[in-house]
């Protein structure tokens, strides 16, 4: 009864914020019924992929303060195992799903013991090397398909719930919206949680919080392999959602610097900070990346934008856009 008070109490925040954010919630319920192109729902759809990357990011480099680059290696796990079990074994999604997150987060206490023996920048070198190294694996392994990857087949029974092939892209946006929302209230509960607080000494004085009893080495290790189930899990719809897998594209340096982006951006720490970070960063580079990709000479330039307004708000704010929107209050009410 305690962890359901926990999970959905959102006490602590302003009566403004509760209501901009049943906005926002009831908007994402009813945008399908909105017209709309093809290509703002695949946007959508991507804002709420990173959202969730995001806010699994946050728990281990926004309350932990460990800046980890390698979770595209945990996307492409959860991605892979999926699309493995459902070609070879014809194994439901709704199966290949916790499965695809068991291995991640196995994976991730492997990893992770001797990873948080090192510290600040050493560990964020360290967890691009693992996630390269991993990805050149894939690359090679024929059983994965090797640096190809795997084409899902489409079903004949489609549409078809249990292995997540649908023709219309709404059914995949009301999927990946439900965990959305299920990521949502897990992370509310976190930050909450007893972890949650030692995670948030550790990175103000990790010296301190282990002559507090806490076991700093241990909720670090607790930390990444939630961060890892969040990921792997997305990883698995991304293989259904997109029908055809590569290591490029679910295991490439590019992706795991983009999810840690998306929290950094919109605030680590906080627990609207990865959502505002890819309500930002995702429909600008899918929108500036299509208008100037399609004008000669102009190729970049949309990357080029979006660097200059992260390294703007880092400058100003390291906090992200949630600690500007703190900070602006903070101001009025002086």
């Amino acid at each position: 009864m305690e962890v359901l008070k926990r999970t959905f109490d959102f006490s602590d925040f302003p009566r403004t914020d509760l209501c901009v954010a049943g906005a926002v919630a009831l908007f994402l319920l009813i945008f399908p019924l909105l017209p709309h192109s093809s290509f703002a729902m695949a946007t959508m759809i991507q804002f709420l992929m990173f959202s969730v990357y995001g806010m699994g990011w946050n728990t281990i480099g926004g309350y932990g303060g460990q800046v980890d680059l390698g979770k595209a290696q945990y996307v492409g796990i959860g991605a892979y195992t999926t699309a493995v079990m459902m070609i070879r074994w014809q194994v439901p999604f709704w199966v290949s799903l916790p499965i695809g997150m068991a291995l991640a987060v196995g994976w991730s206490f492997i990893l992770g013991y001797p990873l948080f023996r090192l510290r600040g920048h050493y560990f964020a070198i360290a967890t691009i090397a693992v996630s390269l190294v991993l990805k050149d694996i894939f690359e090679a392994w024929s059983f994965v398909g090797g640096a190809r990857g795997l084409k899902i087949p489409l079903r004949t029974d489609m549409p078809s719930f249990l292995y997540l092939q649908f023709r219309e892209d709404y059914y995949y946006y009301y999927v990946i919206l439900g965990l959305f929302f299920v990521g949502l209230f897990y992370i509310n509960w976190f930050r909450q949680s007893r972890i949650g607080y030692q995670l948030r000494c550790i990175k103000d004085n990790e010296e301190v919080a282990k002559s507090l009893g806490i076991d700093a080495h241990w909720a670090k290790i607790k930390a990444y392999a939630v961060a890892t189930a969040f990921v792997a899990a997305v990883g698995s719809f991304h293989a259904c959602y997109n029908f055809n897998i590569e290591p490029e594209d679910t295991m490439s340096l590019d992706l795991s610097v983009l999810i840690a982006l998306m929290a950094m951006l919109g605030g680590a720490g906080s627990l609207w900070g990865p959502i505002i970070g890819a309500a930002v960063l995702v429909p600008m580079k899918n929108y500036l990346g299509a208008w100037f990709g399609a004008k000669a000479g102009l190729v970049g330039l949309d990357l080029i934008i979006y660097s200059t307004i992260i390294m703007v708000i880092a400058a100003f704010e390291p906090r992200g856009i949630w600690g500007l929107i703190t900070r602006l209050r903070e101001s009025r009410r002086n």
